[in-house]
């Protein structure tokens, strides 16, 4: 039996506005060989009759509907746990890929045997996507792995990581933070890298848990770092703890509206 090398991974959830942009970018591709894996989590909206639309158009889609709302782990983890590919690239239901992406993501993680999880610089986007700035990552692994314990190394709508080692660690884990848990668990078995050129346009949507959620994810990112030094080897700098220290107190002191709007300051270049 063919196996495709790459397995792309979407969850959908209330995604009606934006997934069919979503889904095209990914079949526009100029590299062929993947399956689509599309897990709908138990949607309200008409979201699944539009996953079924394409579906019906493009074997390569692989659908799955939870009978119940699981969030993003489980619902990842039942993506994971199904794809075929060598390598998993995430996409997420309100973005879109530029369509070499899959290829330069596909023949990076080729080039560098090591690396168990990459990423890439993306387009921040409004809701229309309509572009005003770019974010950049580091991208050799001993500075993703300094980076990982101040803030998150990768955009996680840009990965692509290895299969096998992701089964392996047992995919995702945590509700919240659930990426820095992951990127954390992968880290155990090879490098980190990311590619320089911005290879997806990232949607803005002022209701997502980044803006909803962001004092509880805080909290769990700093437990996923402590837990890194306790039980994965990973190690603290004396800048780091300092920084953590801070980071700790920022969260009961700085609104997270007023966080979000200074992280993106320091964080996005204007277009």
């Amino acid at each position: 039996m063919n196996y495709p090398l790459i397995s792309v991974l979407m969850p959908a959830y209330n995604a009606k506005k934006y997934i069919a942009q979503a889904i095209e970018s990914i079949l526009n591709q100029t590299f062929k060989d993947f399956e689509f894996i599309i897990v709908d989590d138990a949607s309200t909206d008409n979201t699944w009759s539009i996953i079924q639309e394409y579906a019906k158009k493009d074997k390569r889609i692989v659908t799955l509907k939870n009978k119940i709302n699981l969030k993003i782990c489980k619902t990842l983890n039942r993506g994971i746990d199904i794809a075929q590919g060598t390598y998993i690239v995430r996409m997420d239901a309100d973005d879109w890929s530029f369509p070499a992406r899959i290829q330069e993501q596909y023949d990076y993680m080729k080039l560098h045997k090591k690396i168990v999880i990459s990423g890439c610089s993306m387009i921040i986007c409004d809701s229309n996507l309509n572009p005003y700035a770019i974010r950049n990552y580091p991208t050799e692994d001993c500075e993703l792995r300094k980076a990982i314990l101040r803030y998150s190394p990768f955009s996680h709508p840009t990965i692509i990581f290895n299969t096998k080692i992701a089964k392996k660690v047992g995919g995702y884990h945590k509700l919240y933070s659930e990426d820095i848990e992951f990127y954390l668990n992968l880290g155990r078995f090879g490098d980190f890298g990311n590619i320089k050129d911005a290879l997806i346009k990232y949607r803005e949507v002022p209701t997502s848990m980044t803006f909803t959620k962001l004092r509880i994810t805080e909290m769990h990112t700093i437990q996923h770092r402590i837990m890194a030094i306790q039980k994965l080897g990973y190690s603290f700098s004396i800048i780091d703890l300092i920084y953590n220290m801070f980071h700790f107190i920022s969260i009961f002191i700085i609104p997270p509206r007023l966080k979000i709007l200074l992280f993106n300051k320091f964080r996005n270049k204007s277009l």
